[in-house]
């Protein structure tokens, strides 16, 4: 491949799979990106590249260090990944490669000194709820997601199939049931595919899944 890949690369912009990163100044703050990227469907980040998509070179070797230390030091699991070192108009662009990741949720070790859970959602990173967060956690289980199929269970699929998706405020107002329990019900529906999870900045809503509604 030759540099014209990268300015193709750059030419689309940002987007759910690729972020642009002028330097990194802060392990803790570029990990937030890797486990968004393996949290969600992997992606591509061009270091020494401005948001705008202009190629400013990467300063030093130290950057592949903190590269390598957002993925093993800051991450939780190692987020693996693998890079290349591009020269573009006599500038140094690093690629770095993370591929979706296959022992969600990952970590990222925050300047809070807490572990936050990120997604990645068009060209941001965006923190998990706990819905998604521990629906991930129920399909690694062994034993797997078993459900009790009561009228609550019943009442959201039915209005889901009329609807186009709900809230888990809504779900707990039309149900009358607890934050705790409509968070256990979208949990393991979650965990089965039964229902999908839409999360942005404004909203987190629940819809069902285009594999069961095809049923």
């Amino acid at each position: 491949m030759k540099p014209n890949y990268i300015h193709k690369l750059i030419a689309q912009g940002e987007h759910q799979q690729l972020d642009f990163k002028f330097e990194i100044a802060d392990s803790r703050k570029i990990a937030k990106t890797f486990v968004a990227f393996a949290n969600t469907d992997g992606g591509k980040l061009l270091i020494g590249v401005k948001d705008n998509g202009v190629v400013a070179g990467v300063r030093s070797e130290e950057e592949k260090y903190m590269a390598e230390a957002a993925a093993r030091m800051y991450s939780s699991p190692n987020v693996k990944f693998d890079y290349k070192e591009w020269h573009i108009d006599g500038k140094k662009v690093l690629e770095v490669t993370i591929p979706k990741g296959k022992e969600r949720p990952y970590y990222a070790h925050n300047e809070e000194d807490k572990w936050r859970v990120y997604i990645r959602v068009n060209d941001q990173n965006i923190l998990a709820n706990k819905v998604l967060i521990n629906a991930w956690k129920r399909k690694a289980r062994p034993e797997g997601t078993y459900i009790n199929y009561t009228d609550k269970e019943k009442l959201i699929l039915e209005y889901l199939e009329e609807n186009d998706s709900i809230s888990l405020s809504k779900f707990r107002k039309i149900a009358n049931i607890s934050a705790y329990k409509a968070e256990n019900i979208l949990t393991n529906f979650l965990a089965l595919d039964i229902i999908e999870i839409e999360i942005s900045e404004k909203h987190i809503l629940y819809r069902l899944s285009k594999s069961f509604g095809d049923i």
